[in-house]
């Protein structure tokens, strides 16, 4: 189970989140989980969890500061309120809290769902310490400039998905593989939030297996 934790954002400011230790003994590969549009909820700390049980350190921060909500247009409040320089800056601060600390072995990676897999992509941009990368059905906007990406990036996408696009997720790869950046896309035949099993209406129960286990893979061959 995930326990509160507090870390310095980039910028020095304080920031909290939630995190989970791995059970194996020695330094552990660590990873930055970032929240959906509900905010950091039961369905986040379930997925904290099974990163744990995957032999990750693992932490989400609370880009919302406490406020989680179930309703899908305050949902969308929240997101669009969000100061984003400000989230970026509070993932860089768990990005070097996570690659500093004693249990880590110092490579960082970041996984992010629907507002987090945009915010991943950012993350990619602009934290030049990630070792890897996985958003799952999530773009930014306004763009970053992905000229800055360092990290392989391995991208979940919804052919049914009019928010997150297949055609936006291809043309971010076709962008970063003309320049030889790494990016691998899958694009699986279902919906928005596939991979959310708090969702009956969404779920899939096994495009959510394989794109989970496809990401656990790629994070081990990344931060192991």
């Amino acid at each position: 189970m995930s326990e509160k934790v507090s870390f310095a954002a980039k910028d020095g400011s304080s920031a909290t989140g939630e995190i989970v230790w791995p059970k194996q003994g020695g330094r552990s590969p660590a990873v930055v989980l970032i929240q959906e549009w509900w905010g950091l909820n039961d369905h986040i700390r379930s997925l904290l969890d099974r990163l744990g049980a995957a032999g990750f350190i693992a932490l989400a921060p609370d880009l919302y500061h406490g406020k989680v909500t179930g309703d899908a247009t305050e949902a969308n409040r929240l997101m669009t309120e969000l100061d984003k320089p400000r989230a970026l800056d509070e993932i860089a601060g768990a990005v070097r809290f996570l690659s500093a600390h004693e249990r880590s072995n110092g490579k960082v990676g970041v996984i992010g769902f629907c507002m987090g897999g945009a915010l991943s992509f950012a993350a990619a941009a602009t934290i030049p310490e990630l070792a890897a990368v996985v958003p799952f059905y999530g773009v930014p906007s306004p763009a970053p400039d992905y000229s800055r990406v360092k990290a392989p990036i391995l991208a979940h996408f919804a052919a049914r998905d009019g928010w997150a696009t297949p055609a936006a997720a291809e043309a971010i790869r076709k962008e970063l593989t003309a320049r030889g950046q790494s990016m691998e896309l899958h694009v699986y035949d279902a919906d928005h939030a596939f991979a959310n099993d708090t969702r009956p209406e969404v779920y899939n129960p096994d495009a959510a297996r394989i794109a989970w286990e496809r990401s656990i893979e790629f994070l081990k061959q990344h931060l192991g």
